[in-house]
């Protein structure tokens, strides 16, 4: 299957983790740029973030251990081959 044809998955976070995302995200706002949001707005920023963003940093990842298992798998076949009796 074309790697374009395949749509980036939905991210989610378990409850704990979208709680504590939640409040760190609420207190950068405040502390950093002094907005005062209410718990749907910080949600619907993570919920931004979780669907235009994320998913970049998602394929970034998948692209990073296919080329390091590529290597890896490389390496291991240039080994076997050494082993290899003439």
């Amino acid at each position: 299957m074309a790697r374009s044809r395949i749509k980036a998955p939905l991210l989610t976070l378990a409850p704990e983790q979208e709680r504590e995302a939640l409040g760190t995200l609420k207190r950068f706002l405040e502390e950093r740029f002094e907005l005062e949001l209410g718990s749907f707005e910080v949600a619907e920023v993570l919920d931004l973030f979780s669907k235009e963003i994320a998913p970049h940093y998602y394929n970034r990842a998948i692209d990073d251990i296919q080329l390091l298992l590529k290597e890896r798998f490389e390496s291991i076949e240039s080994d076997l081959w050494a082993l290899e009796k003439g």
